[in-house]
């Protein structure tokens, strides 16, 4: 019984090999760099948050509340499925179901032929959501850090009422998906944290038996180099590693939790690592919500990741541009890896291609 089958503890980069062949062949210059399109692109649609999770990597982003215009976003969306950008997950330093305009987005983004997804705490749902939105996406993943009302009121920073409402808008996802036939998969998440480890096991059986979810994702906690956060900076994982196995037989046919294992495996031991950063700035970006294109979530705010803003400039002069040049450079030939954060968005997808491009074994023609 394959209890990640979304690779959620890996990386979906094999399926798209033509797309490594040109990253591959980027290393020679920029001119070969230029136009090689991100294949994903997570975006902020808002700014605002309704939570103050003690665990937030964007904390610093001081959740301001700013958003993106439909307007803009119509047009560069229809750009980047153009340019080949692939899938776009609406999440964020805030909470995407915040901005009024969220299902239209959706929408917009899937009739731009652009794979749609969405981590949301699901605290809030706007009234459109399930009869607009749903329909155009591939999955919604909920952040749901404990098993219980009272933690996760502590550990989310709000009312524990969420907790319930939170509960009762996926069963409402779940029940449209169910009843239209739609093809969105419909799961939750958790960091794996020192207050909320003796509530996995109640967290996995409400997760499959009262809202009859798709899967549980937990996972460890990483430290953001620019967070106000240090609360978890140097949780101990060691002892939690049991749990993964017990956790693990709560999956069924219909069911799966998901404990990456690998993922807390390299939080602990982070000696083993490639040397460069192979993803940046090719395979993904990231869009603040007020409008700034950004190479890696791991460095808002610094500028030498940030390439332009969707508000005043075309993607393609953004992603073509100067800054991103710059940054192209600066990743092949200055960046200090050991100065990025551990287990970051990219970290399996550079253990692929580090294998590819540095650490070649001997006889490699004998396949």
């Amino acid at each position: 019984m394959m209890s990640d089958q979304f690779r959620i503890d890996s990386h979906k980069l094999i399926y798209h090999p033509k797309h490594v062949a040109q990253l591959l062949d980027a290393r020679a210059g920029w001119e070969q760099a230029r136009s090689v399109y991100p294949l994903y692109i997570e975006v902020s649609p808002i700014g605002a948050c309704n939570h103050r999770c003690t665990f937030c990597a964007v904390d610093y982003l001081e959740y301001k509340p700013v958003q993106l215009k439909l307007e803009i976003l119509q047009k560069r969306l229809l750009e980047m499925g153009k340019l080949g950008v692939k899938s776009i997950m609406y999440a964020g330093e805030g909470e995407p179901m915040l901005h009024k305009k969220i299902s239209e987005i959706c929408a917009l983004t899937k009739q731009a032929g652009i794979d749609v997804s969405m981590t949301t705490n699901f605290s809030v749902m706007p009234k459109d959501f399930l009869d607009v939105a749903m329909s155009n996406i591939s999955w919604i993943k909920t952040s749901i850090n404990a098993g219980t009302a009272e933690t996760y009121s502590k550990i989310h920073q709000t009312k524990a009422q969420d907790f319930d409402t939170t509960i009762d808008n996926m069963k409402q996802a779940i029940m449209r998906r169910n009843e239209a036939g739609l093809d969105c998969v419909i799961g939750a998440q958790s960091l794996l944290l020192p207050e909320n480890a003796h509530e996995m096991e109640t967290l996995a059986r409400v997760c499959r038996d009262e809202i009859c979810l798709d899967y549980l994702v937990i996972k460890p906690y990483s430290q953001h180099m620019f967070s106000n956060t240090r609360t978890y900076e140097g949780i101990d994982y060691r002892p939690m590693m049991e749990m993964g196995d017990k956790l693990e037989m709560l999956s069924s046919d219909s069911f799966k939790v998901v404990f990456r294992r690998k993922t807390i495996q390299k939080h602990i031991n982070t000696s083993e690592r490639y040397q460069h950063c192979y993803a940046v700035p090719f395979l993904w970006a990231y869009i603040v919500a007020d409008g700034t294109v950004s190479g890696c979530s791991a460095y808002l705010l610094d500028n030498r990741f940030e390439f332009g803003n969707i508000n005043e400039q075309t993607f393609q002069e953004i992603w073509e541009g100067e800054p991103r040049r710059a940054n192209y450079t600066f990743v092949k030939e200055d960046l200090d890896i050991h100065q990025c954060r551990n287990n970051c968005r990219m970290d399996e997808i550079n253990r692929y291609l580090w294998q590819i491009v540095e650490n070649r074994v001997p006889h490699v023609n004998f396949i």
